[in-house]
């Protein structure tokens, strides 16, 4: 399975620019109920910003709130093909420590997904396995 097979049905991917405010991203996390955001400028993705940066900000800047996403964002963003296997991008993802993976296909960002949602996957398709084996049992 791959993790294009993922984006289907997600929430539309949030967004900013470099010059957006921390306290700005710190609304979208919380109203959009997600994890981090990318930083795109002109189609290109220039970074990310998750909460992990915005608690690193609280160390390092002063007033992280009144930072831009440019100050505190995270770059360059390791990224992976719509066809890569699930269990190779959570390999990519713990090997690197990130816990967001942006999906790009053809030089453009087309979703992204989270170490969540791969976990969600792998259980889903293990519990889809495991019926179908019991059906199979109980059949024979």
């Amino acid at each position: 399975m791959s993790i294009g097979s993922i984006l289907t049905g997600k929430k539309p991917l949030v967004s900013v620019t470099k010059a957006t405010t921390v306290r700005e991203i710190a609304r979208l996390l919380y109203e959009n109920r997600i994890g981090a955001v990318l930083v795109i400028e002109e189609g290109a993705i220039l970074g990310i910003v998750s909460e992990r940066d915005i608690v690193a900000g609280l160390h390092t800047h002063e007033s992280v709130l009144d930072c831009t996403a440019g100050q505190v964002m995270t770059s360059p963003v390791i990224t992976a093909p719509p066809d890569q296997d699930i269990a190779d991008s959570m390999g990519v993802m713990t090997d690197r420590r990130v816990r967001h993976l942006p999906v790009v296909a053809e030089g453009r960002c087309v979703g992204l997904v989270s170490i969540g949602d791969l976990v969600k996957r792998r259980i889903d398709d293990a519990e889809a396995e495991a019926t179908a084996l019991k059906d199979y049992i109980q059949t024979s």
